[in-house]
Parts: structure tokens; sequence; C-alpha cells
């Protein structure tokens, strides 16, 4: 389930440009199973309407410290109390110095000197110009704020609204929702040091053609998040995909079969998790003409000779800290047909405890996907769902296994 699912955030508005995309952050959050209390000061009005935050959240936003509609007049408390967190999103510099110095004669901040420390957890996403983010108040604010006890997310980088450039924009509104998700998911991989393949492989046969296949990266990339999520340090080696990189995830990009296996043999010595959900090229051209081989008009078509691509997958798996133990391997097989044969077969042949079997073309490309779990004791199916689920799924399936429990529900 999503880490979201069922929590209760309050989301305060500071004032700043960036309110435009809190709107966005409340339909996401909606979307994820969040409940959503809109509390705005008065400079957020200035940038966005309570109705907008309103419609967006389906509860009435709260701006004032005196409102009646609370019985014992008291909004501070109960909101902070109904909160499974606060997020302040935009937090303007002005606002940051507030929590700092423990101001209280305005809602927002008031309900933040109020909340449960212990039980309501304080997030903040600044958003600033980019001289007012790099001043030496707001960075001893910031540090001021993080020893205090609440998480300070980053900020972007890029075109801000007074039309300078640099540090100091609002996280977009999805980099935001990872955070959260990130913050609540349980940390079921804290520790490990995991690293994952992701991604086709690009087998170039001239400067503008090569064997390649219909993998999009995207299990591979769920995986990274789930993993990133449950507390783990993660590597991700990844062939040419037109996908984002999954927040606080290391990215190492690569093009071929033989490109992916130097990466993962130097990125293997440190990890106790490997995951290879990368779709590799069983073969590759015995060699790649300098320049395009183009039609000579008579009808002939080239001769090309092909070569067998390195294994990663039993490569890592037969490698002495897998052997040892030292390091947990799973493997994916994407299939056409007779999935749960191949799969247990390509499990036995790789040598690793887990393989993860799926229907290439009724996945690749796709956001969704049923996944196959087959190991030494039998087989379970994960229905079909999103790849994000998915994901986070077998995160915990690791994760247990980890911890020396099988699911009994596995079966021959």
């Amino acid at each position: 389930m999503n880490a979201l699912a069922g929590k209760h955030i309050v989301l305060g508005l500071s004032g700043g440009v960036a309110c435009y995309k809190s709107a966005e952050l409340t339909r996401l959050l909606v979307k994820a199973g969040a409940s959503v209390q809109v509390v705005m000061t008065e400079a957020a009005e200035q940038f966005i309407t309570p109705v907008t935050m309103q419609a967006l959240s389906g509860r009435p936003v709260y701006a004032s410290q005196w409102d009646a509609r609370a019985a014992n007049n008291m909004p501070h408390i109960n909101l902070s109390r109904e909160a499974d967190a606060i997020l302040i999103a935009p937090c303007s510099a002005d606002f940051i110095a507030r929590l700092v110095q423990g101001r209280a004669d305005e809602l927002l901040s008031l309900l933040c000197l109020a909340r449960p420390i212990e039980r309501v957890p304080l997030l903040v996403a600044p958003a600033m110009n980019r001289e007012m983010w790099a001043h030496p108040a707001t960075r001893r604010n910031l540090a001021q704020l993080a020893q205090d006890g609440a998480t300070v997310l980053g900020v972007g980088n890029g075109d801000q609204a007074c039309g300078e450039t640099g540090d100091g924009r609002m996280l977009e509104a999805a980099e935001i929702l990872e955070e959260l998700e990130i913050f609540f998911a349980p940390k079921l991989l804290a520790g490990e040091q995991v690293l994952i393949t992701a991604g086709p492989t690009f087998e170039a046969i001239d400067p503008v053609r090569g064997i390649t296949n219909l993998s999009s990266g995207k299990m591979g990339f769920a995986i990274a998040r789930a993993a990133r999520a449950a507390g783990a340090e993660v590597t991700l080696v990844a062939g040419p995909v037109h996908l984002p990189t999954p927040r606080g995830v290391r990215r190492i990009d690569v093009r071929s079969a033989q490109n992916m296996l130097q990466a993962v043999d130097g990125q293997a010595r440190e990890a106790s998790i490997f995951i290879a959900t990368a779709a590799v090229a069983d073969w590759r051209p015995a060699s790649s003409a300098e320049h395009k081989i183009k039609k000579d008009g008579s009808g002939q078509t080239p001769q090309l000779a092909f070569v067998e691509n390195p294994d990663i997958l039993a490569t890592v798996a037969q490698s002495e800290r897998a052997r040892s133990g030292a390091l947990y391997c799973v493997g994916f097989a994407a299939e056409s047909e007779n999935l749960l044969a191949h799969a247990q077969a390509k499990r036995a042949r790789k040598g690793v405890p887990l393989l993860v079997g799926n229907i290439g073309p009724a996945t690749f490309g796709q956001d969704d996907n049923a996944l196959l779990l087959v190991d030494a004791e039998g087989h379970r199916e994960l229905p079909r769902a999103s790849k994000d689920e998915l994901g986070r799924q077998l995160v915990a399936e690791i994760a247990r296994r980890l911890g020396g429990t099988v699911s009994p529900t596995f079966a021959r």
C-alpha cells in the first residue's frame, strides 16, 4: 500500500509565488490516498485563493487563529492534534525565521509551535530567491530548524519568478510527494546498499543502428524508488531510457551489455543486494561498422556475425560475495510464453535465490505489470498492479527474506 494512504496532512502555505505548486501538490496527495487540511497565511492568500485550495482538498481552508468554526475556538490545537504530519510548502525565508524564533501571532506558525513534537513531524519545502537562499541568516535558520527536529526538504535549481536563475525554487509537486512517501515508508532495508540494473541495452551495428528491445526501465526505476523509500542506499545502473532519476538514488547511465557489466562489477563489491531487472541483449554484433551500412541496390543484405554477451546476473551470482551470502541476488526474466517453466529454469541456471518473472510484451512500456516470484520452495504470483506498488511489494519480500523468513504462500 502507498505509504501516504490514510495519512492526514496539514498543508501550510506561506507567502510566495510557489503557492501555485501547492495546488498540484494537494491534488497529488489526495490521489495518493491522503486527506489534506490546508492552512494559509495572509501573505499566501495574495498568491492563491482559499477557494482553489478548498476545491482541491475537499475541506474548508483555515487562515485565522480566531476562526469561530472550532467549537473550542482553538484551531491551532485541533488542527495540530489531528495531523500525521505538518508540511509547509512553500515555506518562505520569513516563515523559516518565524519557526526558528517560535513566533505564534498567526495560525500557521501557532499550530507549528503547538504541535506535539514527538508525534507530529514538521516538514518544510523552502521557496525563495537565490540570494535569500544563500544568505547567512537563512543558512543559520535552516540549520537551527533541522536541529529543532524539522525535516528540511531540498530546493530546485532553475529560472525564478524574479527573472534570476539559481537555487531556491520550491521542489516540484511530484518531488515533494516522493519525499513524503519516503518519509512515511517503513524502513525495511535500512542500512542496506542496493544495486539495481534497469532498462534495455543497445548493441551497435553501425553508428545509427543497433539491437535493443522494448524495455522502458519503469519496473527497475520503481524498485529503485521503493528501495530508497525503505531506507536503503541505492545505485541504479540504467540502460538507454527516458526516465527521471528517482530522488536520492545514485544513477549510472550505460549503453551496451559490456558497459553495464563493467559498471555493475565496480558497484557490486560494496552492495548487499543486487536486483537485475535490466533486459540485457543476449547477443551483440561481432563488430560494429565505423560508418552507416548503406544499401547498394543489389538486393543483397549485409552479412552480420554475432557473439554472445556476458551474463551479468550469473557473473554476479557466482561471485565470492554472493556465494558467501554477503550479496543477495534477485534476477528478472522477461518471457513471451511458459513463464513459470522458463523462470524456474533460469533461476536454477543463474544460481540465484529469487527469480522474478513477467511477460515482456504485456509490460514493456506500461505503467503496470504482474510478477511471478520463483524460489527453491515454489512460486507465488503478484497480481497486476502499478509498477510502483509491485516495487514496494518486491522490496518487502526481499526484506522478509533477509530477515530470515520466507512468505508461507509459495506454492510448489
